[in-house]
């Protein structure tokens, strides 16, 4: 037993808190208990010395006892069977006659007052407690005398002192019982923390497919052991990307180092004309080129996903999409493309314009490089709250099992629409709209050609 575990401590603190509830309630239950038992031998006292003072009869200011009061009287019978006694006394307090066990056994002195009064006589001797009232019988508005009941408090007190010991015996057991209880019940509930303690030592970075698999009983472990679990799956599926986006970077920026090597060791090999070393050169800058670029991708692809607050400002779209329009239309022409800018004016946007500008250049530039014949066309409409951008190409369009994937990182349909570039353009453009509170989709048919649609909140 871990004495500091959460098992043992809610153990504790239940029976902590079920020891001081039964405390309150046992001295809840011992003081109603005294005062009820107190209460109804006052009221049985009160009714034995009304009935009792009615046996009696005045004469001359003098009391007058009928003969055999005791055995004459079925009231002095009964009150003797239930251990009453019973006294009279003149108004001096002498004492005149009475019933009952103790009746000559002397009492407190009769109070001087025409008011009832209760007394509680304390014996030094080991002998019970006893209670005592007292009830003037007047004439004429005068005390001729009194009458006294009395009881032993020997049952009371013994009544008590069961209850007492009961509550004190009681107390502490029920009280350990709950404790051991809510020991074994508690390490119940926390078995699946355990569980999920378990897995997470289990699991590392090179491997996170441990998984609790517990049924959710829609309580709160439950729910924590499902939550763990999608957490666990999140993390799996984001460690699995970024290895493969490590192993994909690495074979992109190998290719052109390896092409790089090559053009040196040949060149390197024997000696050569002046043309075949700035052809070499050549080479070199184009290979170079690429991988300044794909350095470039890779390093905003990064700061993509840092969460830095962007430099937002008013964007004319409008005017953009028409400028990105016009700078890539030399591109569009050396290829015989009709490139087309259809944007509606006046349409705004809250956002980064440098990043926004990178994002349909993306896109028109996948466009235009993979259209044989026709055109592409640059849409944008205001449509509600939301801001529709068209990218739409006529080339050969993406087979439906590619589309899913095709915004993944260095992912390419295939050499036919890949033959440039390292599959980056479409992750930026994805994670630029995401940035700015949008998203893309895109929409293909085989021979007919494709349309990404670029989704903004307007400003």
């Amino acid at each position: 037993m871990k004495i500091r575990s959460l098992r043992f401590r809610l153990a504790l603190w239940v029976g902590g808190f079920l020891l001081a509830s039964l405390l309150l309630f046992g001295v809840y239950v011992y003081v109603s208990m005294s005062n009820n038992l107190n209460a109804a031998l006052d009221d049985a006292l009160r009714s034995n010395a009304v009935q009792a003072m009615g046996t009696v009869n005045v004469n001359n200011d003098q009391i007058v006892l009928p003969d055999g009061l005791a055995e004459n009287s079925s009231d002095a019978e009964s009150a003797q069977a239930r251990g009453f006694t019973v006294r009279f006394l003149d108004a001096k307090g002498t004492l005149l006659g009475g019933f009952g066990a103790n009746w000559t056994t002397p009492l407190p002195a009769a109070p001087t007052g025409k008011q009832a009064s209760f007394t509680t006589v304390t014996s030094g001797n080991r002998e019970p407690d006893a209670r005592v009232y007292t009830l003037p019988i007047t004439d004429n508005n005068r005390i001729v005398g009194y009458v006294q009941t009395s009881q032993s408090l020997e049952a009371i007190q013994q009544t008590l002192e069961r209850l007492q010991l009961s509550l004190l015996l009681g107390i502490p057991f029920l009280t350990l019982l709950a404790a051991l209880g809510g020991y074994f019940l508690a390490g119940r509930a926390l078995a699946p923390v355990d569980a999920i303690t378990r897995t997470a030592r289990r699991i590392s970075a090179e491997d996170l497919s441990a998984r609790l698999h517990l049924p959710d009983n829609g309580d709160e472990v439950g729910r924590l052991a499902s939550t763990f679990d999608d957490m666990l799956a999140r993390l799996d599926d984001s460690f699995r990307r970024e290895r493969q986006f490590t192993s994909d970077a690495s074979h992109e920026l190998r290719t052109p180092l390896a092409a790089m090597q090559t053009i040196i060791g040949v060149t390197r090999s024997q000696k050569r004309r002046a043309a075949e070393y700035e052809q070499a050169l050549d080479d070199l800058g184009e290979e170079t080129g690429r991988l300044r670029a794909m350095t470039e991708n890779l390093l905003m692809l990064a700061r993509g996903e840092q969460p830095v607050e962007a430099q937002r400002e008013r964007v004319d779209l409008s005017s953009l999409l028409s400028d990105v329009a016009e700078s890539l239309a030399p591109l569009a022409d050396s290829k015989g493309l009709k490139l087309e800018c259809r944007a509606s004016p006046n349409i705004t946007v809250q956002g980064d314009r440098d990043a926004l500008i990178r994002l349909f250049v993306n896109l028109a530039d996948n466009a235009i490089k993979f259209t044989e014949s026709g055109g592409v066309t640059l849409s944008a409409q205001l449509n509600g709250k939301n801001i529709r951008v068209a990218v739409a190409d006529t080339g050969k369009g993406i087979p439906l099992k590619h589309l899913e994937y095709i915004f993944d990182r260095f992912y390419r349909v295939d050499s036919s629409r890949a033959q440039t570039g390292a599959g980056l353009g479409l992750a930026i453009a994805l994670q630029i709209a995401r940035a700015h509170g949008g998203d893309v989709a895109v929409k293909s048919e085989l021979g007919r050609g494709t349309t990404f649609w670029v989704t903004l909140p307007a400003s």
